[in-house]
């Protein structure tokens, strides 16, 4: 029982290092390094190649780096009984939370604006308490950034699947729900997991139920914003403006018209990063609890795709 890791593009150093520091005597191969398929159970991964995982037939369960999913279940071929796993670690969530309150600050008190600017011309900034904050999300993730804000002054409301309640945050769900949560929102902040639903989800007609002037801040993925409807809102007014940490293509292309807009402020996904000596030991636990045939923790429902 072997475990494989894969991560295309990154250097795999710093994990195996961790994992090995954590259980010493575990197998460990590095993908595309030469292995027997039939040995491996456990694959730790990040953006695998699709298909990759139809030689291991004795896989038992895949294992995100991160708090998500997307890359792996969108993969049509995975091993039909295989068990999905993702990370949720304090210090990740505690860093997308600290990441959230820097954008809203830097938005309501322009921060930004007047560097980007190069003019002395101070512009009046906005209240804490008079800003209305939208989450939409309310996981691990979306429920701390609404308990970090609103610890900080700010008025937070929520939007999720399913109903939640959160102390001192209100929360609106399911899409009768939405209209409700969205037309008194200020500052939208999408954390929401990517799914077959929730896919480009902020488009037109979402931006169009907000208050004119309204505006993004996108750190969950690319792919639930649909860049023209974005480009169009901006360049009518509807929104004032947005942050955006992650996109469709990454890294962002020198050529797309996001570096140029003046009222988009991006950053290069950034918002969390994981660390491998943070989550090593839960890789680890999981990985003795399958050999040991217990219930493994984090696992992803397939169902909702999270």
């Amino acid at each position: 029982m072997s475990v494989l890791l894969i991560f295309p593009g990154r250097d795999p150093k710093v994990w195996v290092n961790a994992i090995k520091e954590e259980q010493p005597n575990v197998k460990l191969y590095v993908y595309p390094e030469e292995h027997n398929p039939q040995e491996i159970t456990y694959a730790v991964t990040w953006k695998h190649p699709k298909g990759i995982f139809n030689k291991y037939s004795n896989l038992e369960v895949i294992a995100s780096i991160g708090a998500g999913v997307d890359h792996i279940i969108c993969d049509p071929e995975i091993p039909k009984n295989a068990l999905i796993t993702r990370i949720i670690d304090e210090q990740l969530t505690k860093d997308m939370s600290i990441f959230v309150l820097a954008l809203v600050l830097d938005k309501i008190r322009n921060i930004s604006l007047h560097h980007s600017e190069k003019i002395w011309d101070p512009q009046a900034y906005n209240i804490v308490d008079e800003e209305n904050i939208g989450i939409m999300g309310l996981g691990v993730l979306g429920k701390s950034a609404a308990l970090t804000l609103s610890k900080n002054g700010f008025n937070v409301s929520g939007w999720s699947k399913t109903q939640k309640q959160i102390e001192g945050v209100s929360t609106y769900h399911g899409e009768r729900g939405l209209n409700d949560f969205l037309k008194n929102t200020s500052i939208l902040i999408c954390l929401l997991p990517l799914t077959s639903v929730t896919e480009s989800i902020l488009n037109k007609e979402l931006f169009e139920k907000l208050p004119k002037g309204a505006y993004l801040i996108n750190i969950a993925r690319g792919e639930h914003l649909v860049e023209h409807d974005l480009l169009e809102m901006l360049d009518t007014g509807q929104l004032s403006g947005a942050s955006l940490d992650v996109f469709r293509t990454e890294p962002l292309p020198e050529e797309h018209p996001f570096w140029k807009h003046p009222k988009v402020h991006i950053t290069p996904h950034i918002a969390s990063v994981t660390d491998p000596k943070k989550v090593a030991h839960q890789l680890m636990e999981n990985y003795m609890r399958l050999n040991n045939s217990e219930p493994l923790r984090n696992v992803v429902d397939l169902k909702n795709e999270y």
